[in-house]
Formats: structure tokens, sequence, C-alpha cells
């Protein structure tokens, strides 16, 4: 109920053209309604009680005072309307009210089937709005635990799902309880015995509706999560193709993704069986409760004893006329329990809250003027786990070079990934000029930042975009100039179009020195006070990590820096080096300072990469 009453809310804003399409829907229901009626009327109209050669007989006379019923009065009108001097006069008449009925009728379904479906689009676009700006606001915690492909397939399949679920579920829900009440009425007017007789129906059909509809709306859910492993896969795969295939591993995915797609089939499948076994259960005991009254009431019509034949066609055509808004009650509940389970995946992503968040009166801060102290700083990514930081404190003063250095999971990226507040520390704090960072506005702290890191994220855009993203105000030659500081124009001018070219998915178009040198561009253009370096030249080669280590030296002029370096040799002029250990800090100084400590760890980290004759440099 709670996702109705969510999804009731998503039209809100459109409720004058949801008004609109009642109205139409009304009157679409009224003129079927009447189009039917008045088709039974050819009985009197061909076969006249009096073959008297013309019709007067059947006008209205002076009232009489003889009891009438709803049903006479209905039947009294439908003369008025349609006998006239002679047969042919009379069935002339039906044809051409018969005719604008179902005009009229016709009219109605095209505007309430169009004003419906806009609102259905439009709240759809919405939610798949929703749901994708819902997930800028969500904190990196949140995709480190999702995979892509699933929120791809929420944000895709998920929506799509209950955009054709909904598209058809809320104008049948609108109709056809509207058409079924209506001709409840009208074979109530006709013949209440017969109509108790016919409203066994229901609760048959009310039933098959409920239970069936329970059982497709969890195999849905399954579904959807399925399709979102198969994405998953299909993502990993294409993003690693070339570890795949150096690997041989080709046999491997593929049968991973068939085991995947065939239990995607599976689901599918059994979902399918029970959706068409519903219609034709619904059908079969429609057509047997119709039999039954046919029986019944024909061998009243032929004894006298019931009906006239005239009451009992219109009664039998209503009878079955009744049967498809049924039928497509029962679809529409089998398409809704498929959008309600896709809606409960697109909710579960909107209901998500942010592991950080901004306070409603964070403060901006326009320059960065003195220095960063991190306060004795712990992080915990899960409670359940070892802590990746204990009590880090540490300094960096304006204009200062800082390095981190460290083995492999000792921490050194989680700590720098919460200056940006990317992550907020377990304990202890973090400051910029006096300002705890959990007090600032993440526009305004991030905009004093710049970041390159070893996995550059480039964009299926321009080299031009690519530079200039993220920046508000720059003009062509600021991006060129930047370029040319990142050592990066000297492969741009080789390109056929320049700045113009596109670089492909994630920039794989290009090597990744390019690639490197266009993050360093896109930092330069920036122009942010403070640099954060995550091992910006670990991957590259010799000679591209020279042009990469020469446009970081462009960039790194005049800023406070944080580097983490794999390569000590690009750290040796920082003017102070951390050094972490399994999240603490056991060393910190200059690099000959370092180097000079019996014993130390930087000291054995340096001989490692260097060999023991560079290590003798210490001495130096």
């Amino acid at each position: 109920m709670n996702i109705y009453l969510r999804m009731l809310k998503l039209i809100k804003p459109y409720w004058l053209i949801l008004v609109l399409s009642i109205c139409s829907s009304l009157l679409f229901v009224a003129f079927n309604s009447t189009s039917i009626w008045l088709t039974a009327s050819f009985v009197e109209v061909i076969f006249p009680k009096k073959n008297v050669g013309n019709t007067q007989s059947l006008l209205p006379k002076v009232p009489q005072p003889t009891k009438k019923n709803l049903n006479a009065n209905i039947k009294q009108l439908t003369r008025r309307l349609i006998i006239r001097e002679s047969p042919t006069e009379s069935l002339k008449a039906l044809c051409i009210v018969i005719f604008l009925s179902f005009l009229l009728k016709n009219i109605f379904m095209y505007l309430k089937n169009v004003t419906i479906s806009f609102v259905q689009l439009r709240m759809v676009n919405d939610v798949r709005d929703m749901l994708y700006a819902h997930l800028h606001d969500l904190s990196l915690s949140y995709f480190n635990r999702k995979r892509a492909g699933e929120i791809s397939s929420i944000v895709m399949n998920d929506v799509g799902a209950m955009r054709n679920s909904f598209t058809v579920s809320f104008d049948k829900l609108l109709v056809e309880p509207i058409n079924i009440l209506t001709f409840m009425v009208l074979l109530f007017i006709i013949s209440w015995q017969l109509s108790l007789l016919a409203i066994v129906i229901l609760p048959i059909s009310v039933y098959i509706i409920a239970s069936i509809g329970r059982s497709i709306r969890r195999k849905s859910l399954r579904t959807s999560r399925q399709i979102a492993s198969i994405m998953a896969i299909l993502d990993e795969t294409l993003q690693g193709m070339r570890v795949v295939k150096a690997f041989t591993m080709e046999k491997f995915e593929i049968k991973r993704f068939f085991e995947a797609t065939r239990k995607h089939f599976q689901l599918l499948y059994r979902r399918k069986r029970l959706r068409e076994i519903s219609s034709p259960l619904n059908e079969t005991f429609g057509v047997l409760i119709g039999v039954i009254l046919l029986w019944f009431g024909g061998t009243r019509v032929l004894t006298g004893t019931g009906l006239d034949a005239e009451d009992f066609i219109r009664f039998i055509i209503m009878l079955f006329a009744i049967m498809n808004p049924i039928k497509s009650l029962n679809n529409v509940n089998l398409e809704l329990q498929e959008g309600l389970a896709s809606a409960e995946r697109v909710f579960s992503i909107i209901d998500e809250k942010p592991d950080i968040v901004e306070k409603p009166n964070a403060i901006e801060i326009r320059e960065f003027r003195d220095k960063i102290v991190y306060d004795r700083v712990s992080f915990y990514y899960d409670k359940s786990r070892e802590a990746v930081l204990h009590e880090v404190s540490f300094e960096i003063k304006k204009g200062e070079v800082v390095a981190i250095v460290g083995q492999s999971g000792a921490g050194k990226s989680t700590l720098v990934d919460l200056l940006p507040r990317f992550y907020d520390p377990t304990s202890g704090s973090i400051s910029i000029d006096g300002y705890d960072l959990r007090d600032l506005t993440f526009h305004s702290l991030r905009s004093l930042m710049g970041i390159v890191t070893q996995q550059t994220i480039l964009f299926n855009d321009t080299v031009y975009n690519n530079i200039a993203y993220g920046v508000s105000h720059y003009t062509p030659e600021q991006v060129e100039a930047a370029a040319e500081a990142a050592n990066a124009l000297e492969f741009i001018s080789q390109f056929p179009e320049g700045f113009n070219t596109l670089i492909g998915d994630r920039g794989l178009r290009i090597s990744g020195g390019q690639r490197q040198r266009l993050a360093i561009a896109r930092a330069i253009l920036k122009n942010p006070p403070i640099l954060i370096l995550d091992e910006a030249t670990s991957s590259l080669d010799s000679e591209s990590e020279q042009k990469v280590q020469a446009a970081i030296e462009n960039l790194m002029k005049d800023r406070t820096v944080l580097v983490i370096a794999h390569r000590l040799s690009t750290i040796q002029n920082a003017d102070k080096i951390i050094v972490l250990e399994k999240g603490r800090v056991v060393e910190r100084g200059t690099h000959q300072e370092l180097l000079s400590l019996p014993n130390s760890r930087y000291r054995y980290f340096y001989e490692t990469q260097f060999g023991a004759m560079n290590g003798k440099l210490a001495e130096e």
C-alpha cells in the first residue's frame, strides 16, 4: 500500500490532466454501455411484437397507472429515441444512434488514452530523473557496496518495467471497475434474479487474480534481480576484456553468462506460464456461468415465464460484454504486480540515505589561507573489521608538499579520500583553516581541490570537453594553455580533429600516459589551491612517466599538495613525508631525514625500490 501511495504522490503535479482523463473515462464508459444497450434494440425494430406495417403501436401512449420498473422506463426512453412511423425509419434511426454512440465512445476513448499516457510517461520520466539525481547525492560507500551493473539495471530496466506496467495499469484500473459496475447495474435493472446467479463469477475471479498476482510479484522481483546480475557480469566482462583474453578465460566468462541467462529464462518462463493460465481460467469460468444463464433464462423465455426476447438478448450481450473488463482487470493485476516488484527496487535506492550529509547551516569557504590539520583521525569501512586508520595526526601548511608512503593496504588512499569528504572519519577530525570539514558545504570544500588519481576518469566526449569538465568559466585559450602545461598539446595536435577528437569510453582510444596528462590539464584549468595526487604515475611506462611527471611539476607550482607516492623518486623534494603502516603513522620527516634513520621503514622502501647501491645515497 505504501508503494501505491508513493506512486499517487508522483502523479499529483499532473492532477488537472488526470481529471480530464477521468472525465473522458466516465464518458467513454457511458457511451460504451449505451452502444451495447442500443445494439439489443434491433430485436424490437426488426421483429416488432405487432406486424402492422408501422411501429406506431410501440410509441409511448398516455401514461397508464400500471406499475413500471426502472428497466421499463429505460426501454421507454429508448423507444422515444429510435421508434419512428415505419420499421424502415426506425431501423435508420437505430443505425444512426448506434453509429453516433460508437463514434462518441471512441472519441472519448482516444482522449482518455492520450491524457493518461501523458501522465504515466511523465511520471515514469520523473522517477528516472529523481533516481539519477539521488544517486549523485549518495556517498561513495554506497557505490562500493553496490555493483555498477545492478544500479544500471534498476535505472533502466526496473524503471522501464514500471512504465510498461503502470502505463496499462492506471488506465485499466480507472476504466474497467467503472465498466464492470455499470454493466452490473444494467444487468440488475434487466433481471435481478439472473444477475444474482451471474455474480458468482466475481469471487472466483477475484481469488484467481489475487493468488496468481502474488506469485507473479515474487517471480518478477527475482527476475529483476537476475537481470541485474546479468548486467553486472556484462559490465565487468566488457571493462575487463583485456584481462579475460590475456588469461584465456573466454570460455569461463561465456559459461558464467550462459548460466545467468538460463536462470533468467526459467524465471521469465514460470512467470509467463502463470500469466497465460489466468486468462483462460477466468474466461472458462465466465463462459460456464454464461452458458448456465443462457439455458436457464432461455428456457423461461421460450415458455413465456421469464424475460421477453429483447430483454433476454440485452442481458446476454451485457453478460458477455462484462467478461472483457473482468479479464482485462485480471491482466492489469498481473502487470501491476510486475511493476510493483520493480518499484520496490527503485524505491530501495531512493530511500537509501547518504552516509555523508551536508549540514543545513553549512559554511561556504572561499579560499585556503593557512593549513590543513588531521587530528587523531580513525576510520572504519565496516565496524566488524579492523580499523583502516588509527589516530592519524599531522598538518599541511599552505604551500607545502606532503607525501604519504606505505605498503599496499596501509590506508594511504583512505587518508586522502577523507579530505574532500568522500568519507567522514569514524573518530577524530580534519580541519581547513580552523573549520571542521563537516561544517563546510560540499561545493565550497571540493572547489578548493584538484584530484589526479592512478585510475583516470575520462568521458566519451571530446578532448576539449574533458579538459574543461567541472570548470564553469574558461576560454579556448585557457584550455589550450592548460593542455600545454600538462605536456598534452604535443599529442593533441597530432589528432586529425585536434581538441574536437572523441576519446571513447573512459578514454580508451588514447594511451594511459595521454589520459593522465588530460587529467592533469583538467586540474590545471581548474586551478585549485589544494592538489591531491593519488599514485598518478604508478601505472605508466618510463617515457610516459617522465612526461607526466613534468606535467605534475607544472601543476604543483604554488599549490598545497598531498601526494600518495608509489615511486619514491617522485617525492624526494617533498617538504614532509609521512610513512603509514597498518593505518598508523610510524615515521615522518624529509627524504634525507628519513633515509638517515637507522632501520627506518622509509629507508627499507627506498632500498627495496632502488636496490642496495642506491641505498648508499643516504650517506651522500
